[in-house]
């Protein structure tokens, strides 16, 4: 990795210039005294850490948006967007605070508050600038300063709204006059021009420390490179980003959705993408009666699925077009996303129970291209088609379709859909199983799945997915479908079973089978806190006559008491196993 090294004073001349901030640029957040303390280590001589650069060609310059650095800082406020053309295009990955803080120190301000006064008030505010006491003794040993500082800032550096006054012991130095004495020439005029100023009470020691100061500083700004850099010049924008995530894993972390956004909200016309996308995430989330964990990055890549781009997440993909297309299809997206989880919500999905984000993607793609329907209707096509669509999820979820390369599933899933909406409207369950087994990737339960559902426990995502597949007839609509434990948890107790003098071995035999799904079923909330933990052989007797076949429970109500659980389990699992032949037809072997 190679390096280069510019003074501060070529540096800050090329920002907002050539050097620009891109999109994923993060707000400047440093305070006047982070500033003093930049400037301070710049006198000592101290180094102040690389910067990473990026030179981006007119190809990739066409596709990104620019910033410029704040120069005249205020609270709250943003980066101005720029236009690049005909200039040489630099931004800065690494390096955004320390460079906007060494163009505030010369060449701009800091607005601050004045003390007790209401932020809300304009004139409670006063751009300040930053200034130089040349007769303040930067050596710590002859500081007579009683106020210490955390950064030990020693030189005699402050943000002043006007030229503080000169005295036999202050004589202040605009920092950003130092721009305008590029020169040895021109520094020499400087010189002789400040001794000639000074107070006449000013010793001959402060004098030297004066002009000592001043040198130092025009050191500091036009001959010490203290802007080392490395310059990124490949044109891919997802290895920016990665570079840049990893150059800023020092500060707060950023994802891949935060640097994306950021690139959207650059091209979003109307309004804040960020706001807007945001605000779409937490009314899904929180809005729905029931909770769910969609993310942005879900959302953006269900964009892309309905607009038919390529639905790999990365920023190659985001394009101006793309972007344009989605901000223009934004409301129909947005339908389409939040009908896609009341769906799944009515049915008992959920987010503490839906394993796969993506796998509701081919869904949204659907719901998107029927605009018609919302599926909370009661007419038998919306009926019909929204338990197709549970089935068709559950499925894939118990196979985990979607796990792993689950780009290549969801445009395969994508493809079948686009094709079969040509010629009929309702959803393509089995064209979906068939598509996607083509394709080579199993969405549809087969025999390995059932054995390995049978061993699913009480307390994983993916149990509740499986019970709700075997309870194709319940009325999802307005009810609380909870996990039961059919011999209750209350009985398979270690002291509980202890204390019924059973052996060690036994004791264990019925502690695997507690939690296992051959003792679990799905209740509704009201039938649920009304069993309770009362024994199963007393509460099942007051049910309705289907009771037994809906649940699977089986005829032989001997076994249905905590120390035949293991026995009781096995015979529910025959059970469990018919009900699924039945839903599913023949399964490969």
């Amino acid at each position: 990795m190679s390096y280069s090294s510019r003074t501060i004073g070529t540096v800050i001349d090329d920002v907002n210039r050539s050097y620009l901030l891109p999109a994923i640029q993060r707000p400047y957040v440093w305070s006047s005294t982070q500033i003093v303390a930049l400037f301070d280590s710049l006198l000592k001589g101290y180094p102040i850490s690389s910067f990473m650069f990026w030179a981006v060609d007119d190809e990739t310059r066409a596709e990104v948006r620019c910033y410029k650095f704040i120069e005249n800082y205020r609270p709250d406020m943003m980066n101005e967007p720029t236009t690049t053309e005909g200039r040489k295009l630099v931004l800065v990955l690494d390096g955004q605070q320390r460079l906007t803080s060494l163009l505030i120190g010369l060449r701009g301000t800091f607005s601050e508050k004045t003390k007790g006064a209401r932020a809300t008030n304009a004139s409670a505010w006063s751009a300040k600038t930053l200034y130089l006491d040349l007769l303040k003794d930067p050596d710590p040993r002859n500081d007579d300063d009683e106020n210490d500082n955390e950064f030990g800032i020693t030189y005699g550096l402050a943000f002043s709204e006007r030229k503080p006054t000169n005295t036999h012991r202050r004589h202040w130095f605009k920092v950003g006059s130092m721009l305008d004495y590029a020169s040895d020439t021109l520094l020499e005029g400087l010189v002789a021009k400040v001794k000639t100023e000074l107070h006449a009470g000013v010793s001959a020691w402060e004098r030297d420390l004066a002009e000592a100061t001043l040198r130092r500083l025009h050191r500091v700004i036009w001959k010490d490179e203290a802007v080392n850099f490395f310059t990124e010049t490949d044109q891919s924008v997802d290895r920016v980003l990665d570079i840049f995530v990893r150059a800023n894993d020092g500060g707060k972390k950023l994802s891949k959705a935060d640097l994306l956004m950021s690139m959207i909200t650059s091209k979003w016309s109307s309004g804040s993408a960020r706001e807007e996308i945001n605000g779409f995430v937490d009314y899904i989330n929180n809005g729905l009666g029931v909770p769910n964990t969609v993310t942005r990055d879900l959302v953006l890549k269900a964009s892309l699925a309905v607009c038919d781009y390529d639905v790999v997440y990365n920023v190659k993909n985001f394009t101006t077009e793309a972007i344009g297309r989605i901000e223009r299809n934004w409301v129909d997206i947005k339908r389409a996303v939040e009908n896609t989880f009341r769906l799944l919500n009515r049915h008992g999905v959920t987010g503490d129970n839906l394993g796969s984000l993506n796998a509701v993607l081919p869904l949204i793609y659907y719901l998107h291209n029927t605009p018609e329907f919302d599926f909370r209707g009661s007419s038998e096509f919306e009926r019909v088609n929204a338990a197709a669509m549970h089935h068709w999820l559950v499925n894939s979820l118990l196979v985990s379709a979607f796990v792993g390369h689950s780009d290549q599933t969801i445009t395969i899933a994508r493809a079948a859909i686009k094709e079969h909406l040509k010629t009929e409207r309702g959803f393509p369950t089995q064209k979906l199983f068939d598509a996607m087994a083509k394709g080579g990737r199993l969405s549809q339960v087969d025999e390995r799945t059932i054995s390995e559902l049978l061993e699913m426990q009480y307390g994983k995502p993916r149990t509740f997915v499986a019970l709700s597949l075997l309870y194709q007839g319940i009325d999802w609509n307005g009810s609380n479908w909870q996990i039961d434990h059919i011999i209750p948890q209350a009985d398979a107790q270690k002291n509980v079973l202890r204390s019924r003098n059973l052996p060690e071995h036994r004791i264990q035999e019925i502690l695997g089978a507690v939690n296992s799904l051959g003792n679990l079923q799905l209740l509704r909330g009201d039938e649920n806190n009304e069993k309770g933990a009362m024994p199963f052989r007393s509460w099942i007797t007051g049910r309705r006559v289907d009771f037994h076949d809906q649940h699977m429970i089986p005829d032989r109500l001997d076994l249905c008491d905590v120390l035949w659980l293991p026995e009781f389990v096995q015979e529910r699992e025959k059970l469990i196993r018919k009900r699924l032949l039945e839903l599913l037809g023949p399964v490969a072997a």
